[in-house]
């Protein structure tokens, strides 16, 4: 599976939050929030923050499993009125209010218009034989009906997130990137979207919950 070209959508975290509060309160003392009203700070970072293990575990996951081709990135975010933004781009405390401003919804012209714009970029430089692997929902159409126009049968998912909840998935990917072995992947076009919910997964050491928070956001190709 090394050598397939493979890039992850994953889908964003949620700025309605008690975290998203106080990272965009203009008056927030966190040393992120000061980051955030000065340079900015890496989407991927800021969405680990706000979001937790869930966020934290597709970052991590797609980081390691990556596998775009030539000066393509590996990693992008969906945002609800930013388009696709790979997640080592710096974000401002602006930028994040802009990209956050829509609704993850098929039928809001600020969600739909850049994302369709992102993904015929990725299309027209990535052709009919790269995998895109969405890290995010599939119950629903909020990402799947704009993007499968678009990437059709090469929109795929991982079989084992149906019938699990974020958290369960969050685990479950911090635990591929430990052992280093990739969940399967479905196309979505076609595929049985809800499942029987699945055993609970074993706790996990809390070395892997340390590292995987102080892992770096992204290695993403240039």
């Amino acid at each position: 599976m090394s050598e397939v070209h493979r890039i992850f959508l994953l889908s964003p975290a949620s700025v309605a939050g008690t975290r998203a509060a106080l990272l965009m309160g203009t008056s927030s003392e966190l040393e992120m929030a000061r980051r955030l009203r000065g340079h900015g700070v890496p989407l991927g970072e800021l969405f680990s923050f706000i979001s937790g293990l869930y966020f934290r575990g597709k970052l991590a996951y797609a980081s390691a499993f990556s596998n775009a081709p030539q000066g393509v990135h590996g990693v992008f975010v969906i945002t609800t009125s930013g388009g696709l933004v790979p997640p080592d781009n710096a974000i401002t405390l602006d930028r994040l209010r802009q990209i956050t401003a829509g609704n993850l919804d098929s039928a809001d012209a600020r969600y739909r218009a850049p994302l369709e714009r992102d993904a015929q970029l990725i299309v027209d430089r990535v052709g009919a034989s790269c995998q895109i692997i969405l890290l995010g929902s599939i119950a629903t159409p909020k990402y799947v009906d704009p993007l499968l126009n678009f990437f059709g049968a090469q929109l795929m998912f991982p079989a084992e997130f149906v019938g699990r909840g974020d958290m369960s998935r969050g685990g479950l990917m911090l635990r591929c990137v430990e052992s280093r072995e990739q969940l399967t992947y479905l196309s979505v076009f076609g595929a049985a979207r809800h499942g029987r919910k699945p055993p609970k997964l074993k706790p996990l050491p809390r070395k892997t919950l340390a590292s995987s928070s102080r892992r770096a956001p992204i290695e993403a190709p240039v």
